[in-house]
């Protein structure tokens, strides 16, 4: 029987995925971490509390043979100037994913999974229609969760390269969409405030929840290794994206009064991600479908329709 640490387990995708795992025909042990109590019982599931920063992984990963990483800090939850929580974010993110890289190579784990994302490519004006894996990694400056996401990413191909004989995969995961997705990025795609871009056909794609759990299930079950773009086929322009109003600020524009307002909310995200929709960030995911066998179900379209939002407008 496979035993599976899974970090991150209380979170968005984890939600998805969790269910997934446990009905599995293989029928693996999961450990679960998260820093959050547990959200669900299964007699083949283990709940582990703990931070990413202090835990002792020794006793947790004994036996373990398979680790699904998704455990990461998306929105910094501290108030305050960028320099009070950016320090905090990246010791977890960064750290926190280092020690337990190091941790699962030394007990002998056999498969790793790392969720990762497409904005470690950035979006820019040279960007190709279709990136491929082997585009250089361009996070945006001053966007946290971009550069924590380069900055792991680059920590494990390190490690990968000196130890072969883990199968570590790394995948590029879009902007996730779905009933238990990440609420701003729901929110983002179901607003009736749209801005007035300045082109106003830029391609926009995204990952429905579904998908994003078949493409991390079909990466361990195959014991990948390397990087995967994981995203919706058949992007769609900005302007097909049903909007009530628009309002006739740019994102650079919005993006300098984020910067003021982050200081005493939350409510829009930690700065840098309004600056991705100057420009197109459309992934080709051809390595994924030909080596994980990984096939989407949901389109663009068919991912922002399958929202609350989206089936009413």
């Amino acid at each position: 029987m496979s035993r599976i640490l899974l970090t991150g387990s209380a979170g968005h995708t984890a939600s998805v995925l969790l269910p997934r795992l446990l009905e599995h025909p293989d029928r693996p042990e999961i450990i679960a971490f998260d820093l959050l109590p547990a959200t669900m019982q299964h007699p083949r599931l283990q709940w582990r509390q703990g931070d990413l920063r202090a835990v002792d992984w020794q006793p947790i990963l004994a036996g373990v043979d398979s680790v699904i990483h998704l455990a990461f800090v998306v929105l910094s939850p501290r108030l305050g100037r960028q320099r009070h929580w950016r320090a905090e974010m990246a010791e977890i993110n960064r750290e926190g994913s280092g020690r337990l890289l190091q941790a699962a190579s030394s007990a002998g784990v056999e498969r790793f999974v790392y969720s990762s994302s497409v904005a470690v490519y950035g979006a820019w004006p040279d960007n190709p229609e279709g990136i491929s894996e082997d585009q250089p990694l361009r996070p945006p400056p001053g966007f946290a969760y971009a550069e924590d996401k380069t900055s792991v990413e680059a920590l494990m191909q390190e490690y990968s390269l000196r130890h072969p004989e883990l199968r570590l995969s790394r995948l590029r995961l879009h902007a996730i969409v779905g009933q238990h997705a990440q609420p701003l990025v729901n929110a983002i795609a179901c607003s009736a405030i749209g801005l007035r871009l300045p082109n106003p056909e830029l391609p926009i794609q995204c990952l429905h929840e579904e998908d994003a759990a078949a493409a991390i299930l079909a990466a361990w079950e195959r014991g990948a290794h390397g990087a995967f773009n994981i995203a919706a086929p058949e992007p769609v322009a900005w302007s097909q994206i049903p909007r009530r109003w628009q309002i006739p600020v740019s994102p650079r524009q919005l993006h300098w009064l984020h910067q003021r307002l982050r200081p005493f909310t939350r409510r829009l995200g930690d700065p840098g991600w309004l600056l991705g929709l100057q420009y197109p960030l459309i992934v080709n995911c051809r390595r994924a479908e030909e080596e994980l066998g990984w096939q989407p179900r949901y389109a663009v379209g068919e991912a922002l329709a399958s929202l609350p939002c989206g089936r009413s407008a």
